[in-house]
């Protein structure tokens, strides 16, 4: 028999929280007792939508298993650490939390009742990285972007907390291994904290990042790519696209073709390096589930059933450790 639909809320339901208390909605695993949020009106509108009751305190909702929280990040821990002393499991939209001190507060009373900690670093949901880890590629070298026009959110805190940090969270997944150094560069140019940051990482292994994120650019752009001794994956987020370059069968019998090669006789032969030589394959990537559905789903399905979250509170706590330092580094250049 299936297990009985978890009792769920949503709190703060402004432009993401609005996603997730319609996902709730549909979700067969959850029961959607109520949205919260201080603005009454956004309130009383999302509830509508998703055929459920408004609240505008979190202390006035009936009991609940579990919460997405979606308030602006300084709100973080004094939404979540009441509701985890009781025992509610929380999925807390990204960064966990404004500050490392208060990431620590919220791991602890999770500790103190029992309750399991997820955080929304949706990009792990991807479906190009979880073809990724099918493959089992264990990059040396990682280089993302992820640009976006200013959209007027999350001014509270800096292009690193904002957008950078999916990207962090990702690479400090894939390495698995530590930070040892890093360089960064950055500054603010539309908002009072920085708007624009790249930074190179290098990993206790050896393995390098190069991670740039924007939120003043015209254009959207989110790519990801990574290199290992046997292969290169580029994954392309916003069109679900990804591509798989690895040695070919023939890889060692033509390398001593190519270096007998001129370029002349090369050009008559376009398909040696990408049939013979190379192997080039467009990555089959699902689009049945969109990857916030996919977070939620995981979440739901990890309290049901008593295991681990896939994105710990943990993991949520590292990436903003590695934030807050590229973040100070930008700062103390004075730009």
């Amino acid at each position: 028999m299936s297990p009985a639909p978890l009792r769920v809320a949503v709190i703060g339901v402004g432009h993401l929280g609005r996603f997730h208390a319609k996902i709730h909605a549909e979700n067969p695993r959850a029961e959607l007792l109520g949205v919260v949020d201080a603005n009454p009106e956004r309130a009383a509108s999302i509830a509508a939508e998703a055929r459920t009751r408004a609240f505008s305190r979190v202390e006035d909702l009936p009991a609940v298993d579990a919460v997405s929280i979606a308030v602006p990040t300084v709100h973080h821990a004094a939404v979540a650490v009441p509701l985890l002393e009781r025992g509610v499991s929380c999925l807390i939209e990204k960064p966990l939390a404004s500050s490392v001190e208060d990431a620590d507060r919220i791991l602890e009373a999770a500790a103190r009742g029992g309750a399991r900690v997820a955080v929304g670093h949706v990009e792990r949901f991807q479906p190009g990285l979880r073809k990724v880890r099918e493959l089992g590629l264990r990059p040396k070298f990682i280089e993302c972007h992820r640009l976006a026009p200013f959209s007027f959110r999350s001014m509270d805190i800096g292009v690193v907390h904002d957008l950078m940090i999916h990207d962090l969270d990702l690479v400090l997944d894939l390495m698995g291994s530590e930070v040892v150094s890093l360089d960064a560069a950055g500054g603010a140019i539309l908002t009072d904290n920085e708007d624009v940051a790249s930074v190179r990482l290098v990993f206790e292994n050896g393995a390098r990042a190069n991670v740039t994120a924007s939120r003043a650019s015209l254009q959207p752009m989110r790519r990801f790519r990574m290199f290992s001794p046997e292969s290169y994956v580029s994954l392309d987020f916003q069109k679900n696209y990804g591509l798989l370059v690895r040695k070919g069968p023939k890889w060692e019998e033509g390398r001593l073709d190519l270096r007998r090669m001129d370029p002349a006789e090369l050009a008559k032969r376009p398909d040696f390096l990408t049939k013979d030589l190379l192997e080039v394959v467009e990555l089959e990537l699902s689009a049945e589930q969109r990857p916030l559905q996919a977070e939620i789903d995981s979440f739901l399905r990890a309290v049901q059933e008593g295991r681990e979250v896939e994105v710990t509170g943990h993991d949520g706590r590292r990436a903003l450790v590695l934030a807050d330092r590229i973040a100070a580094e930008i700062r103390a250049q004075a730009w």
